[in-house]
């Protein structure tokens, strides 16, 4: 019992709890879900190639804007000082086609941007962006929190007895992981609220090459296994964002899923944020 107690001090992560709601008017460079992003004068919508579950035509389309944080909000809140200090840090993600980040050549289905704050400018939509895929600016309040891995991202790391779930969801509230038992949970940073299975590895192996929409039966067990056993240490959160609900607004991936931004540890301190991974899960 207390060798998997003092594993999970081991491992325990800061997060940074986002709370989403409130309708707010836009201001340059704040932070917020939705609404319309701040970006250089040069900056480029980005655009993805799909169809989506109603339009079988393949053919390029607008991301959704999802989100944006002024990371001077975020300094101290982030106490590992993992994010940039300054600049705006921006997500976006082609909400519908909703691709789950299994397959190689989807990556272009989210994008992650950091701006500096100087010279932005207000992003008008592209013209043929959906309405559904234009989202109200919203308020985000932020919180500490210390994560701890959950089951599946813990036998990675350990050769640990079973554990009861309900005997690790008390320790975790104990340990003040409050939102390891809440529904609705969108955070930057931590351990990632999985609701399927491990996502590092897959992050692993599908930008390798692989494809891991029907799992790993046909790619390499050596690859597995060393995918298993350094993916928890290469791969950190970025952003996890869930439903989003405001009055009649409501944004769901899936079957109230969650979508998950992964980066490389390396990749995040030199800020190449497009080397991040996206993985969509749902009940």
């Amino acid at each position: 019992m207390q060798v998997w107690k003092d594993m999970m001090q081991q491992y325990g992560k800061n997060a940074i709890n986002c709370k989403i709601g409130g309708q707010i008017k836009e201001q340059m460079g704040q932070t917020r879900f939705g609404g319309h992003p701040d970006v250089p004068k040069d900056f480029i919508w980005p655009t993805y190639e799909t169809e989506t579950f109603f339009d079988k035509t393949m053919k390029k389309r607008p991301l959704s804007f999802l989100a944006q944080f002024r990371c001077a909000d975020l300094v101290q809140y982030d106490t590992a000082s993992l994010l940039p200090k300054t600049g705006i840090l921006s997500f976006f993600y082609e909400t519908l086609s909703m691709e789950w980040g299994y397959a190689p050549n989807e990556k272009g289905c989210s994008c992650v941007y950091w701006f500096s704050e100087q010279d932005l400018e207000q992003a008008q939509f592209p013209k043929d962006l959906e309405q559904c895929c234009q989202f109200p600016a919203l308020a985000i309040q932020f919180e500490n929190e210390i994560n701890f891995p959950v089951i599946e991202d813990l036998y990675l790391k350990t050769d640990m007895q079973y554990i009861s779930w309900d005997e690790y969801v008390l320790y975790c509230e104990k340990m003040g992981n409050v939102s390891q038992n809440q529904n609705q949970v969108s955070k930057l940073l931590g351990w990632a609220d999985v609701i399927q299975n491990n996502m590092t590895t897959a992050c692993t192996l599908v930008t390798k090459g692989y494809d891991v929409g029907c799992g790993y039966k046909d790619i390499p067990k050596a690859e597995i296994q060393k995918a298993n056993e350094t993916s928890l240490d290469q791969w950190q959160l970025l952003f996890q964002l869930d439903t989003v609900t405001d009055d009649a607004f409501e944004l769901m991936f899936g079957d109230c899923g969650r979508i998950y931004y992964y980066i490389k540890t390396e990749d995040l301190k030199q800020k190449r944020f497009e080397n991040h991974w996206l993985i969509l899960q749902c009940y």
